[in-house]
């Protein structure tokens, strides 16, 4: 059960293509067989799909996702920004991957949220760096409130598979609300796997 949920929203937060508006209906009956602390905020997601024109939910999708710093697909950034901490932070993501026996590619950063939720349907090591990331979770969707996007959906439901924030992330989620990401710009060591997770031999 556990696996449905974060693959459903790996699917729904990657941008939005023809083949996701084409795949509505598979969509909402995956979602309608979920509890319904998952299922209520993906069917209001969904809602949003069908009603929306694809060009501007592609447009909402880049102003979103590519443009706020409060709203970053990629984990480790809310704590590190662009800093070299954060090329550190990743090594964490290769390392769950390849002890799970999947080898990264060059297609993403290890720390791409789709990415990471496609592992933990996969693996419990997946699950294991959500769990291990929860503050940042808890970031992103309330940067995505804040700009009031249907997509803070998609993370509320992703939260309500895991615990609830305990008291040490809740003092994470206070201060990098009030700071937001470090802003030191330097470059990352290419850390990137799969498009989506190739099995190693």
């Amino acid at each position: 059960m556990t696996a449905r949920p974060y693959k459903l929203a790996s699917v729904l937060l990657q941008y939005p293509t023809t083949a996701l508006f084409d795949g509505l209906g598979v969509l909402d009956a995956e979602a309608a067989r979920l509890p319904r602390p998952c299922a209520a905020p993906f069917g209001r997601f969904l809602g949003w799909l069908r009603t929306t024109p694809p060009s501007e939910v592609a447009q909402h999708y880049v102003a979103t996702f590519d443009l706020r710093r409060r709203c970053a697909l990629y984990l480790t950034y809310y704590r590190y920004g662009d800093t070299r901490k954060r090329g550190m932070a990743m090594l964490a993501f290769k390392a769950a991957y390849r002890s799970a026996g999947f080898e990264p590619s060059d297609s993403e950063l290890p720390d791409y949220l789709p990415l990471v939720l496609d592992f933990a349907a996969l693996h419990p090591r997946g699950e294991k760096l959500l769990r291990a990331h929860r503050a940042d979770l808890e970031l992103l969707l309330r940067g995505l409130r804040d700009a009031q996007s249907p997509y803070a959906g998609i993370i509320e439901a992703v939260c309500a598979q895991l615990p609830a924030l305990r008291r040490p992330d809740q003092a994470l989620v206070r201060h990098f609300w009030e700071s937001g990401p470090p802003a030191e710009e330097v470059g990352l060591e290419p850390f990137a796997p799969p498009e989506y997770l190739e099995a190693s031999r």
